[in-house]
């Protein structure tokens, strides 16, 4: 059924080449015949994690995103280097952003982020059994780390304390594991 919404890339340009994204313009024929054209962001697989401590508090991490001329409060996450694990990924990320890393590490799910413009992919992992473990920050990170009552997370989302995509899912997801408390 779905073959009939498959598009046919007829060629490619490649305008911009960035450290973190690259820009590519395909352009397609839709399954009516019509041409078109497609601007994709590609950027790398992500991971972001929800790090639960003992005492029930979710680690954010609170930075500015140049993009949103503001600070976002958002789950700590990053992007995947060639070859690394997902898991491996999350580890490092808790490490380079919480000064933390995690005895367990529970995947909730994997999605695009924004599908209709980007192929980034991300991989959310519940982190639990957090421990002290510092690794060097990226030297272009700015962040705040901030703990909240799990309580508290649903109400932070609703008021629109919280209006990251990433950071809403993986809470939604982790919310699922963890139940109220």
């Amino acid at each position: 059924m779905t073959d009939n919404l498959n598009e046919e890339t007829l060629s490619t340009e490649r305008p911009y080449n960035g450290k973190i994204l690259n820009l590519r313009i395909d352009t397609i024929k839709l399954p009516s015949g019509r041409i078109a054209t497609r601007e994709v962001i590609e950027h790398i697989d992500s991971v972001c994690m929800v790090p639960v401590d003992d005492d029930k508090n979710i680690w954010f991490v609170r930075q500015f995103r140049t993009p949103t001329g503001r600070a976002l409060l958002e789950l700590p996450a990053g992007g995947m280097d060639d070859g690394e694990l997902a898991s491996d990924a999350a580890l490092r990320e808790l490490q380079e952003e919480i000064g933390c890393t995690a005895e367990n590490l529970q995947h909730l799910s994997s999605f695009f982020l924004a599908p209709g413009w980007c192929d980034e992919y991300m991989h959310a992992y519940l982190a639990t059994g957090l421990t002290p473990s510092k690794l060097e920050a990226d030297d272009d990170e700015n962040i705040l780390i901030e703990k909240i009552p799990v309580s508290d997370v649903m109400k932070l989302i609703h008021n629109g304390d919280i209006d990251d995509v990433k950071t809403i899912a993986g809470l939604l997801l982790a919310m699922q594991v963890l139940g109220d408390n």
